[in-house]
């Protein structure tokens, strides 16, 4: 009789309340610190809950959110991208270039998204088949895709005179920014790829343990390429949102880009060791970090301070993965 109730109480209701509770225990730390924030710049300040100023939040949380993601991916495979700022800016500047060299948009979308393909494609590969640190690869190309920016560009910006191309990051649809749907469609994909396939079952196995993925069958060599490809496709597509958003392509965007998308994935619970990460979570990072950009411009902290108190919070960040890590190895 018991069992027969516990199956019966055992409805598709009752299992998305669990799920539901789950969710919200992985996630409390960085809910509750995005709470906290918002609700102490409300005070604070007086304009930061105007609904124009979450808008323009929103709009500049895209960017990252994008990145973001990349690295998230990367991270899980207990790897690390530098070049996402890079990347940005390449793609940024090279899609303004096609465009006005008479391209159409669609067409020069496309190349950018493969321009950023090829660079993922060439990090992946000097990772996977050299065995050299990913820090150190991704570091040095990240210095070779900003200087190719400025040779293509001559150390200037690039004007996007196309206005359908700059209403792509600029216009709005049912009142909200178009890259906010934008980055709601790419997390999509992105969840289902990362969820739903094989791929992304064996990016956490060879994150959690590269050998024993190694020796189950996986090509670890394969899943790493694909990691950094998707990783620098999401960073070309964070670049045409950008340079579309700006009205011009600039081989300086994405400068520093990096540590905060590294702040992001790993506020949102994306482990530094690899094997452990969501894209709610990384969301969630995002918001956190672009919320708290615009509210110490709100208060008008100078942007040297800035820099301060994000690398303390990324430290602070990386502390408690650590911590995190070292409780669930006792």
């Amino acid at each position: 009789m018991k069992k027969n109730e516990a199956q019966r109480n055992d409805t598709p209701l009752t299992q998305g309340a669990y799920w539901g509770l789950d969710y919200l225990k992985r996630n409390a730390g960085i809910l509750i610190a995005l709470l906290v924030l918002t609700v102490f710049l409300t005070v604070a300040t007086e304009n930061f809950a105007t609904p124009s100023n979450l808008l323009t939040v929103l709009r500049q949380i895209c960017t990252n959110a994008l990145l973001a993601f990349g690295m998230t991916f990367v991270l899980i495979i207990g790897g690390i991208d530098l070049t996402v700022g890079s990347v940005l800016g390449a793609c940024g500047v090279s899609v303004v270039m096609l465009i006005e060299s008479g391209v159409p948009i669609a067409g020069a979308v496309i190349l950018s998204l493969l321009l950023g393909a090829v660079l993922g494609l060439i990090n992946g590969c000097i990772i996977a088949f050299t065995g050299m640190p990913p820090f150190i690869v991704t570091l040095s190309m990240m210095e070779v895709i900003r200087g190719f920016a400025y040779i293509i560009t001559d150390g200037r910006s690039v004007s996007c005179t196309n206005e359908s191309f700059n209403a792509f990051g600029n216009s709005y649809f049912l009142g909200i920014p178009v890259p906010v749907y934008i980055v709601f469609f790419a997390m999509v994909l992105c969840s289902v790829i990362l969820y739903r396939t094989k791929f992304g079952r064996r990016m956490y196995a060879v994150g959690g343990n590269v050998n024993a993925a190694r020796f189950t069958g996986i090509n670890t060599k394969s899943i790493t390429i694909r990691a950094y490809v998707i990783s620098a496709v999401l960073s070309a597509l964070a670049g045409i949102v950008l340079a579309s958003r700006m009205y011009s392509g600039q081989p300086t965007a994405g400068d520093g880009y990096e540590s905060d998308a590294i702040a992001a994935a790993v506020l949102g619970g994306t482990s530094f060791n690899g094997g452990i990460g969501t894209l709610s979570g990384t969301l969630f990072g995002a918001l956190v970090i672009g919320i708290l950009n615009n509210g110490l411009n709100q208060l008008r902290v100078t942007s040297y301070m800035q820099m301060v108190i994000k690398g303390i919070v990324i430290i602070l960040a990386v502390g408690i993965d650590i911590f995190k890590n070292r409780r669930r190895a006792k």
